[in-house]
Order: C-alpha cells, then structure tokens, then sequence
C-alpha cells in the first residue's frame, strides 16, 4: 500500500473499538463475511446510500482496503444509491489527503474515477449508481444500509442475502463551511475504523 494510505491507517483506533452500541451492529456485518468466506463462497457488499456520493463511497473503499490489508480472500465491495447523482468531489480529495491515488478516466456529470491503494492493486471503479445497476451484483449480496434515508425510503432490496443498517451522519451539512474539510476527514476516518475492526475479526 502507498506509504501515506499507511500512515493513516495506522492511526485508526479500531483495535480500541469501544462503542457496544456499534458493535453489536457491526458484528452483524462480521458474521456475514465469516459465513460467506467459510463456505467458499465470494463476499459480496452493497453499500447503499440516497444519491451513492458520499457516504457508500467511502464505506466501499475502505472495506475493500480493509480486506486487502488483512488479507481476506474473496471480498467485492460495491455501492449504489436509490438514485443515481454523482461521487462528490470533496469525496475524492478527502481520500486522496489520506494516501489513495486517485484518476479521472470519465469526465461527465457523473465522472468514473479509479481509485488505487497500491501501484499494483486492482482499482476500484468508483461512479454514482442505483443500488440495482447492472454494474453491482444482482443476488448474494449483503445490502449495508449506510443512511437513514435510503433504509427507511428502500424496504426491500431484491436479491440481499443481508439487510444491515450501518448509518452514518452526513458530512454534507459541512457543506460551504470552513470545517468542511475536517469534517469529511473525521467521516472517512470514522467509516475506516469501523471496516478495519470488522475485518479484524474475521478468521480464516
């Protein structure tokens, strides 16, 4: 992994996870991966979001690191929206201050950005979408809820093996303030810890 993203994540505090109250939900999460991966079958998740541009992003990314980084076999992270907008852009600025190289490879209303943790890591593809485009899987698949909005708006998700509401505060209400950029780096540090302890305790 690139020297900077190593740094950062040595600064997560998830061994020192102390919030029951998360953990108990988050554990849900961990019982999935553990099930899926001791049966041999691949590990899919959907972080799903209203307009899959900030929060399902970043829950994305750092689970895939988060597997990557323990070396958890078999792992697809993914997300979508209940409607499709754009990956915000703060979203990729914040990601690359803390050691993700990231590249434009469309440039659109909706640009597709390829996001790498390493040289020789496979990018991961990062675009607003429906939580149901044909671009995520279809079945098999744990939905993670990461707003209130898209859980309570979206009661059924067609073809989730797992519905797991893991919410987060929106760092849009930092919007055109000056502590916009501290606040999207505390919710992507946040997300991360809780992707790193998750996968922290998957055995295999």
């Amino acid at each position: 992994m690139y020297p900077t993203l190593l740094d950062t994540i040595e600064q997560l505090q998830w061994k020192q996870f102390a919030n029951d109250e998360r953990q108990a939900v988050l554990q849900t999460l961990v019982d999935f991966v553990q099930r899926e991966l001791t049966a041999g079958q691949q590990v899919n998740l959907n972080f799903i979001c209203t307009h899959n541009s900030r929060r399902s992003h970043l829950a994305q990314v750092w689970a895939q690191t988060a597997a990557s980084y323990f070396k958890i076999p078999n792992v697809s992270s993914y997300s979508g929206g209940t409607e499709e907008t754009a990956l915000f852009p703060k979203i990729a600025e914040t990601l690359t201050v803390q050691g993700f190289q990231i590249f434009k490879i469309a440039d659109s209303n909706n640009p597709i950005y390829a996001i790498k943790s390493s040289d020789n890591a496979l990018p991961i593809i990062g675009f607003s979408k429906k939580y149901d485009s044909a671009y995520n899987p279809s079945t098999k698949f744990a939905a993670i809820m990461t707003c209130s909005q898209a859980d309570s708006g979206c009661p059924f998700i067609a073809g989730a093996e797992k519905r797991i509401p893991l919410t987060f505060e929106d760092p849009k209400i930092s919007d055109g303030t000056l502590e916009q950029g501290q606040i999207y780096s505390q919710r992507s540090l946040e997300i991360a810890i809780e992707m790193f302890y998750v996968f922290s305790r998957i055995k295999l």
